[in-house]
This record gives structure tokens, C-alpha cells and sequence, in this order.
């Protein structure tokens, strides 16, 4: 029967997301100076207060009280009235040497021996939805909370604060195909006033209407879409001033949405010796050349890694039913085509370099820019297969 799905996204300006953008940063700015560099790095927000916690061992050197106040500034916390700003903010930093216990069971000297730096699971998750391969709740979610941020930063719409979030509830026929877009829900952060008068929420509907929700959603947007914004009134106080941020507590923005399962680790401040972070990363990468070769509409893989060890203890896959071929010839496929060990992934989607940051606001999946993104595998699949 048709049904309705939603998903949720947030703007580079939510806590949890200045959090998460802190960590990678640091983790960028760290791998840049040694690629080989082991981090984990943890940042909490609140009122005008930063702390950065953490394990690192590396060659290089961050210089964290200026990264931090350097993404804040990027982001747009730029003024005192916002109670958190980049330059009045003070910085805590509590970093220490990795544990030696996990530091012995990543060893770099050799691709065929690195470590998993941590026991886990990990899911990918493909579907034919959209282009990008992604579920179409959570990719326009994410898209509409970055375009939130685009109209905030090029001035077209310049009285918006830089924290907001974004949901997104699609209507579903029987056979699993997304038809329209049901309800648009945002929450913007926003001046209390500018030079023409009083933010009213009228004049904020419209102007997101116009400037952010009917470009992203296009076709999908329809007379009987249902739009709700700011549904408590007007918001002034937002950021990490109004609710306290931490690294790694929006991984079902940063995955599928809600639409497939994630693990239990998050992805942001971690290097990726960590498997959360990189094996996340080859899941996708399986999966979206999975559908991208047509040999399934939707594809669900896991990985499954225990601390110190080179070989994946599980692997599978799932497609729903809509698989060309049984999931014992798919997970052939996969084995022969694709490098599991935490080393061979870490080569194959050339993950040792500072690309970080920009993961961590609007999705790690479903942008083109990312390697595991790449869908250079599925033409070989195609032909092996046979289908």
C-alpha cells in the first residue's frame, strides 16, 4: 500500500554540526601534515564555550584554539548577539597520546596488516530514487538545509541566523517509488529585525518558499505540499547557545535518514584507520555500484570488523527483492571486486587525505565530489554478472 517517509536534516550551524565540522577540521588540518596520522577527536558547544577533547598520535601539529575559531567565523557565528561567536567564544583543549593498547593493533608498515582501530558494524545503503543514488527524503533534506545556508551567506536571504533544521516527509506509491513531497517542516534561526521592519513569520515563509523550498524540491513540490515554518513562532536564540553540541549525535543525518540502518559509531573527528568512519565509506561504495550496475534497485550491505584484525569477520548483502541476481552471487561479486581489508580501503578510496571538513554538514553520501561516491565499478559488474 502507499505510505509516507520522512527524514530530517540539519544546516552547518546547528551545535551538533559545529561540533562534527571542529573535528574534522582538526582531523584535516592533522592528516594534511601526516597522512599517517592516528586521531580521534571529540568537541562539545554551549554557551559561549568550546571544548576539544581527544586522542591524536601524529608528526604534525594543529593549532586547535585557531581552527576552531576559524570554522566558527566560516560557518557565520560572527556576532556577540548571538551569545557564541568566534572571536569571544573561549576554547578549552584536552588532547592526549592515543591509548597503546589500540595503537599496537594498527600497524602502518604494512597495507596487508593495518588494523581495524575498532571492533563495529557498518552499513551502505544504495537505492534508484534519485540520481545521486540516495533516498529521496534524506537528499532533499540535506540539500535544503545547505540551501538554507547558501541564501543566508550570498545575501538573498540576509536576516537568517546560521542554525536551522530541515524535514522532509515523501508520499510513497505501492512499489516503493516516491511521488510527491507531502509536508516541508523548517526551523530558521533568524534576526529579530532588519531595515525594512519585524521578521514576521509570513514574510519568512515566503521569502524560504521562494528562495530555498521550491528550487530544491522542484517536481516534487506540489499544490497540495503542506509547509510549516518556524511552527513555535519566531526564533532568535539559537545555536550552540540554546542547546549544547557534540560530535557524532546526528548520524542519521550524516547517513540514509532513517530509510536504512547505520552503525554505532559515528564518522566525524576519526581517522580512517577507524572502520566506523572508512568501512561506512566502503559499504556506500559497494552498494551504489551494486544499483548503479542495475543489478538491484535497492542494496543494503554490512560490514562487521573486530579491533586489530585485517579481515572483516562478516559481510552482507541484502536487496530487497529487487536483486537480478540470488544475494550468494552478489556477495561473490562483491569479494572478487572489492578490497575489505582496513588498509586496502584505505588505498583504494585514497581516504589519507584532508577532505574531512566538508563531510561533515549536508551528508557524507549522495554528493559526487566523494570517492566512495565514485560508481566506477558498476560496468564490471555488469558484465560479470551477465545480466
Amino acid at each position: 500500500m502507499p505510505y509516507l517517509f520522512t527524514s530530517e536534516s540539519v544546516s552547518e550551524g546547528h551545535p551538533d554540526k559545529v561540533c562534527d565540522q571542529i573535528s574534522d577540521a582538526v582531523l584535516d588540518e592533522l592528516i594534511r601534515q601526516d597522512p599517517q596520522s592516528h586521531v580521534g577527536v571529540e568537541c562539545l558547544a554551549t554557551t559561549g564555550l568550546v571544548v576539544v577533547a581527544g586522542e591524536v598520535t601524529t608528526k604534525g601539529y594543529a593549532d586547535v584554539q585557531g581552527i576552531v575559531r576559524k570554522t566558527l567565523e566560516e560557518i557565520g557565528y560572527t556576532k556577540p548577539e548571538y551569545f557564541f561567536d568566534s572571536r569571544g567564544s573561549g576554547v578549552l583543549v584536552s588532547i592526549h597520546e592515543q591509548s597503546p593498547d589500540i595503537a599496537k593493533g594498527v600497524r602502518e608498515d604494512n597495507l596487508d596488516e593495518i588494523g581495524a582501530g575498532d571492533q563495529g558494524i557498518m552499513f551502505g545503503y544504495a537505492c534508484d530514487e534519485t540520481p545521486a543514488l540516495m533516498p529521496l527524503p534524506i537528499q532533499l533534506a540535506n540539500r535544503l538545509a545547505q540551501r538554507l545556508s547558501e541564501v543566508r551567506k550570498n545575501g538573498r536571504v540576509p536576516y537568517l541566523r546560521p542554525d536551522a533544521k530541515t524535514q522532509i516527509t515523501v508520499e510513497y506509491s505501492d512499489d516503493h517509488k516516491p511521488q510527491r513531497v507531502t509536508t516541508v517542516v523548517i526551523a530558521q534561526q533568524h534576526d529579530e529585525k532588519d531595515t525594512w521592519g519585524k521578521i514576521t513569520p509570513k514574510r519568512l515563509q515566503a521569502d524560504l518558499l521562494q528562495q530555498a523550498i521550491k528550487p530544491v524540491l522542484g517536481k516534487y513540490f506540489t499544490p497540495r505540499t503542506k509547509v510549516v515554518v518556524n511552527g513555535a513562532g519566531p526564533w532568535l536564540l539559537g545555536g550552540p547557545a540554546a542547546d549544547t553540541g557534540l560530535t557524532g549525535r546526528k548520524i542519521i543525518v550524516d547517513t540514509y535518514g532513517g530509510m536504512a540502518p547505520h552503525g554505532g559509531g559515528c564518522f566525524s573527528g576519526k581517522d580512517p584507520t577507524k572502520v566506523d568512519r572508512s568501512a561506512s565509506y566502503m559499504a556506500r561504495y559497494i552498494a551504489k555500484n551494486i544499483v548503479a550496475a542495475g543489478l538491484a534497485r535497492r542494496c543494503q550491505v554490512q560490514l562487521g570488523y573486530v579491533i586489530g584484525q585485517n579481515e572483516p569477520v562478516s559481510l552482507w548483502v541484502d536487496t530487497f527483492g529487487t536483486g537480478r541476481l540470488e544475494n550468494d552471487k552478489l556477495l561473490e561479486l562483491i569479494k572478487k571486486n572489492f578490497r575489505l581489508k582496513p588498509g586496502h580501503i584505505i588505498q583504494d578510496l585514497d581516504l589519507r587525505r584532508p577532505i574531512y571538513r566538508q563531510t561533515a554538514a549536508y551528508g557524507h553520501f549522495g554528493r559526487e565530489n566523494f570517492p566512495w561516491e565514485k560508481t566506477d565499478k558498476a560496468q564490471e559488474l555488469k558484465k560479470e554478472a551477465g545480466v
